[in-house]
């Protein structure tokens, strides 16, 4: 309310100095003065009512570090639901896309790397998202919406193709927490240096798929172990072991990619 009373503040001094206008004797003075009472009341009251309403609005939106405060372009409105915001909740109109959620967030996950089974279905959380952004069912909507509709199913997809998988997750969990990871990077590592030598010659080698599936399930569990550390080094803020995870992981990663396309 500190600043309904300074709205008000500035409407008292305003309407003050129009009293200015006429001397003190003349007529017309008592008038303008009640009448500008009469507006100052009206104008108070207003400004009252109007910012008590806008900041119960927020504070109602205020009991998570996850809860939005997004106001709604079509009607104002202001958003009470956890996580992400894409639709308003008064008007049902769709909304454009608030970059300061992330991708936990739309499934309505912890942000942590390893993903609980009681969160429910990534996959199912994700399909229900496209639902509501079908195109089928927007076809009735402005353009406007159509459009922020597109740019949020392309969202929801990024979000959900990133948090599948280990190495993005990884790798994106760490961007959240300011750290950037170069999967690039040379690897100076001479155990693992050899390793990935000797894993790509028994792929080069490999005759057949019963061997190439082999190779593979070998190079999922490797990493799976590599995951497992990350987490670990990750939950520990050893930030600088979670990259070197993260390497093995790309490069295990690429190992499966490989195989895939030689079966």
């Amino acid at each position: 309310m500190n600043r309904a009373k300074k709205l008000v503040a500035a409407s008292i001094s305003t309407l003050l100095t129009r009293q200015t206008f006429y001397p003190p004797s003349s007529p017309f003075r008592s008038t303008i003065s009640v009448n500008l009472h009469t507006q100052l009341a009206h104008d108070s009251l207003a400004i009252s009512v109007r910012e008590e309403l806008r900041f119960s609005g927020r504070g109602f939106c205020s009991g998570s570090s996850d809860t939005t405060s997004s106001v709604c372009w079509n009607c104002g409105g202001f958003s009470s639901e956890k996580a992400v915001f894409l639709f308003c909740e008064s008007c049902r109109s769709i909304q454009p896309i608030d970059d300061s959620v992330d991708y936990f967030q739309i499934f309505g996950l912890e942000k942590k790397y390893e993903l609980d089974a009681g969160t429910g279905s990534l996959e199912g959380k994700y399909k229900d998202w496209q639902k509501k952004l079908h195109p089928d069912l927007v076809h009735n909507k402005s353009q406007k919406e159509r459009d922020y509709a597109a740019d949020q199913s392309a969202k929801v997809t990024e979000a959900y193709r990133t948090l599948t998988k280990r190495l993005s997750r990884a790798m994106y969990i760490m961007k959240l927490n300011g750290k950037h990871v170069n999967e690039e990077e040379t690897i100076t590592d001479p155990t693992l240096l050899m390793e990935i030598m000797e894993l790509r010659e028994a792929i080069a080698e490999a005759n057949d798929s019963k061997e190439l599936d082999q190779i593979r399930s070998q190079v999922q569990e490797k990493l799976k172990q590599s995951s497992d550390s990350f987490a670990e080094a990750f939950e520990s803020h050893r930030f600088d072991e979670a990259v070197k995870c993260i390497q093995r992981m790309t490069y295990y990663e690429r190992a499966c990619e490989e195989i895939v396309k030689k079966l």
